[in-house]
């Protein structure tokens, strides 16, 4: 199931043709879209788009791995982690199913 990857040149090109803006207004508009879901990320802040999905940040905590070559166990020191979860209206759409009368409870 190998598709074609969507590029922010790719998102750029799409608000181009669909809004109207010229070519360095639509880089400029996907940039700094971008930029402000990495910032709000960044400072643990939870970003919601509305029949899309949600990022958000969570800690893990300290716990021990192990090597699969080795077998030695490993500390894993605690992190922030980024996860995404889909709307219920993206997943219906990712499945065929019709998701524009259905409310998104994200």
């Amino acid at each position: 199931m190998a598709g074609k990857t969507v590029t922010r040149a790719d998102l750029s090109e799409a608000v181009y043709q669909q809004v109207g803006l010229s070519r360095t207004e639509s880089a400029a508009l996907v940039e700094t879209v971008l930029s402000e879901i990495c910032t709000c990320l960044a400072s643990g802040e939870t970003v919601k788009l509305s029949s899309f999905g949600s990022f958000v940040v969570r800690g893990k905590g300290r716990r021990v791995g192990r090597n699969p070559k080795t077998g030695v166990e490993v500390a894993i020191e605690p992190r922030q982690v980024m996860v995404f979860k889909p709307s219920n209206v993206l997943k219906s759409r990712i499945n065929g199913v019709n998701g524009a009368a259905e409310q998104d409870d994200d």
